[in-house]
């Protein structure tokens, strides 16, 4: 069956959900889990479409998107722990996610990508689109969504 399993969360409770159930999933099938946390480029207030009054420096916006994905990571890491599953974490700073995920897929010869089913609600999805959808769009890999 599956070897290695990696696992994208971006920390909302359906990535949380997502990567519980992967943890439950590799523990099952006796898979190796890599769990990424993919971090934004910071976008420099001049070029933002919409910048906001107070956007972070650039200093103030990494090391947030660090603790963010150091808390993220952490939690995910504890977990796979707890249950007895063999566990890396990985935190990539990228523009684009999907492409993250899947180049992060192929790099770490993982043979299942499982992640949740969408990230952003309303009109960022909308705008945006899911990085779900772009990931089952591009990947040779095959992906487990989780709804």
């Amino acid at each position: 069956m599956y070897k290695h399993i990696l696992v994208p969360t971006d920390g909302s409770d359906l990535s949380n959900e997502a990567v519980a159930k992967a943890i439950q999933f590799a523990k099952e099938t006796g898979a190796k889990l890599t769990i990424l946390h993919v971090m934004p480029e910071y976008i420099p207030p001049a070029f933002a479409e919409f910048p906001a009054a107070g956007q972070a420096s650039f200093a103030e916006f990494m090391k947030a998107t660090e603790e963010t994905a150091k808390t993220v990571l952490g939690a995910a890491q504890k977990s796979s722990e707890d249950a007895g599953v063999a566990c890396e974490t990985v935190s990539i700073r990228h523009t684009q996610p999907y492409r993250a995920i899947i180049d992060l897929a192929r790099d770490k010869a993982c043979d299942l990508i499982f992640m949740s089913s969408h990230g952003r609600r309303g009109l960022s999805a909308l705008v945006l689109g899911s990085e779900t959808n772009k990931v089952l769009t591009h990947s040779s890999i095959p992906v487990l969504v989780f709804r």
